[in-house]
């Protein structure tokens, strides 16, 4: 197993409050999920929590940096998702509640519409 995926294992056995946690590969790292809804990553080490505008400004005040990696010509900043703070990380209560955020911010699953199709004898009969 990965490092990452090894270390979002058990960030996920950590995390309570959002069900049951799961964590997969994602990329260069490992992705952490509940519920069908990724809500963080871990990459080179590092947790990342998903945010929206309240939760970045959190994570902005206590001075976390957002995603960052390099592409091929530039710099490219991820401002959806923020690096958690090692005290964070250590306390399981804490982590919990922050993560409890995350996943409140991040985008649900899409679910396919169910089209309910009636047979051809039936249609346009009242």
């Amino acid at each position: 197993m990965s490092i990452a995926l090894d270390l979002a294992l058990e960030f996920a056995e950590r995390i309570q409050g959002i069900g049951q946690v799961s964590a997969s590969r994602f990329f260069g790292g490992a992705a952490l999920k509940a519920d069908g809804v990724q809500f963080g990553f871990v990459m080179k080490g590092s947790l990342y929590l998903r945010v929206d505008s309240e939760g970045r400004a959190a994570f902005e005040a206590i001075g976390a940096v957002p995603f960052q990696y390099s592409s091929s010509s530039k710099m490219v900043t991820v401002t959806s998702y923020y690096e958690v703070p090692a005290d964070i990380m250590d306390d399981p209560d804490t982590l919990s509640l922050w993560a409890v955020r995350a996943h409140a911010a991040a985008p649900k699953p899409k679910r396919a519409a169910i089209k309910q199709a009636l047979p051809r004898n039936v249609r346009g009969s009242a």
